[in-house]
């Protein structure tokens, strides 16, 4: 272990300090003015050290995370995009806003929020966008929010059901879930897309809509989404598009001419700013006519979400143009089926077509199993990836495949980046061959080798008890 790969409380020694304080600060005069309710009565257990043993610790905690910036990230189903620069010097112009100020100081804003609400009607085929929704999620449960509203607008109140596909992403059963909605599973074909002939028996007058992705999880375009669009319309229901699949669409095709209603974007992915660690996101929420005089009467946060995800979202599309947005899908789909066509002899492709930006493999095709000892894991080769210095793609999802491997390129990533992911790849198929065991016992490189995952997540240590030297 390196010395800063300590603790902070381990690098903590008595009377060590990296911060003072002015006198009158800690006399009774400036005790005083703080009431007595609010002061503590005994010091708060912190680590005592100087100010470069901070900086140093949190830069070198900075650099043992993975990002973007430092390495091909091929995230299936979450788009991990590099985030201009520019987008940064955008955001610094507005870094002085606060969003309690007086609506007359603050024009610029309301302009951005005005031009993206064009943009975004014009990339997707939808009337109007709300910038209420703080991420995807947030965005499907104010869509489905907005869907039952129509339907009680309608007095139509049996409306209570709402089809989730079984390849959808999990926060669209949860949302509905959420919502109030009884989720009705709609099954997929053996070509990995709805089954419309499965579809048909479900819909009726209890339908409120469907939830979609398209392309769906496996990275295919469902191509009978006309006719699934008017069968669910003729129903009575409404279509729902979830939009952390549009990358491959921007310019291309419109969730609006497909015949959807109501959709969020997740500008977190689609639109440049990446959305590691749990945030920031922004899921703003577009609408057909029908359904626009819903947004003026549902609130579902105090503010105009994420501002500065919005901001970055603002600077890419201007920063690209319509001809440039068309080609940034077609990039990335043109990415996921290179990697996909030079690997399909190593690991096993359930579905042999075209994908659009992503795509699913079923683990490797010779997994090194023999006697004696157990054949290598998705999540073998998962943990192998960070050895050669790659982040691992989505893995275990989505469920229709035991042992699914989802790879997304973004078409940020160069030919070089290409080929050199898909070496490595070889080479672990290779390894896994030769040496299961070397891929059971990976990561070899990393600051820390395979931790129980369950038990972090389900114990985690959040406090430290150790003894302060």
């Amino acid at each position: 272990m390196k010395y800063y790969d300590k603790l902070i409380f381990e690098l903590s020694r008595q009377g060590r300090i990296g911060y003072s304080l002015p006198d009158s600060f800690e006399s009774e005069e400036g005790l005083s003015a703080i009431p007595s309710d609010l002061l503590r009565q005994s010091a708060p257990d912190l680590p005592e050290v100087s100010e470069v043993d901070v900086v140093r610790h949190y830069t070198n905690l900075s650099q043992m995370n993975f990002g973007v910036d430092t390495g091909f990230y091929p995230l299936g189903s979450c788009t991990m995009k590099y985030n201009p620069k520019i987008n940064e010097e955008v955001v610094s112009l507005f870094n002085g806003l606060h969003p309690l100020q007086p609506k007359e100081t603050v024009k610029g804003a309301e302009q951005v929020l005005e031009e993206m609400d064009k943009a975004l009607a014009a990339i997707t085929g939808m009337k109007h966008f709300t910038f209420l929704p703080c991420a995807g999620a947030h965005g499907e449960l104010t869509g489905l929010m907005l869907m039952r509203e129509y339907h009680f607008s309608r007095n139509d109140m049996a409306r209570t059901k709402v089809i989730v596909p079984d390849s959808a992403h999990g926060t669209n059963p949860a949302s509905a879930a959420v919502c109030g909605l009884e989720i009705v599973e709609v099954k997929s074909n053996a070509d990995g897309l709805i089954d419309v002939e499965a579809l048909k028996p479900l819909l009726g007058d209890d339908i409120a809509g469907i939830m979609m992705t398209n392309p769906n999880t496996l990275g295919l375009f469902e191509k009978d989404i006309r006719e699934i669009a008017t069968l669910v319309h003729g129903c009575g229901g409404l279509l729902y598009y979830d939009g952390a699949n549009m990358n491959p669409l921007m310019g291309v095709v419109r969730p609006g001419d497909m015949g959807f209603d109501i959709m969020h974007l997740n500008l977190h992915k689609t639109f440049s700013t990446p959305h590691g660690g749990g945030g920031p996101g922004s899921g703003p929420v577009g609408v057909a006519d029908r359904i626009v005089p819903f947004l003026q009467v549902l609130r579902v946060s105090g503010f105009h979400g994420n501002f500065g995800v919005i901001l970055r979202a603002y600077a890419y599309i201007l920063m690209l143009g319509r001809e440039n947005v068309k080609m940034a899908g077609r990039l990335a789909t043109l990415g996921a089926n290179y990697i996909k066509e030079s690997l399909k002899d190593c690991y096993k492709l359930p579905i042999q077509t075209v994908c659009k930006h992503e795509f699913v493999f079923d683990g490797l095709i010779n997994d090194g199993a023999r006697e004696g000892v157990a054949g290598a894991t998705t999540l073998d080769v998962a943990k192998r990836l960070l050895d050669y210095g790659f982040h691992a793609p989505t893995i275990y999802f989505p469920l229709l495949f035991h042992q699914a491997i989802m790879i997304e390129p973004t078409e940020t990533e160069s030919l070089e980046t290409l080929d050199a992911f898909i070496d490595v790849m070889r080479k672990i198929a290779a390894e896994a061959a030769e040496d299961p065991q070397l891929l059971h016992t990976a990561p070899h490189n990393t600051p820390i080798g395979r931790p129980d995952e369950t038990a972090a997540a389900r114990q985690p240590i959040l406090t430290f008890s150790g003894k302060v030297s």
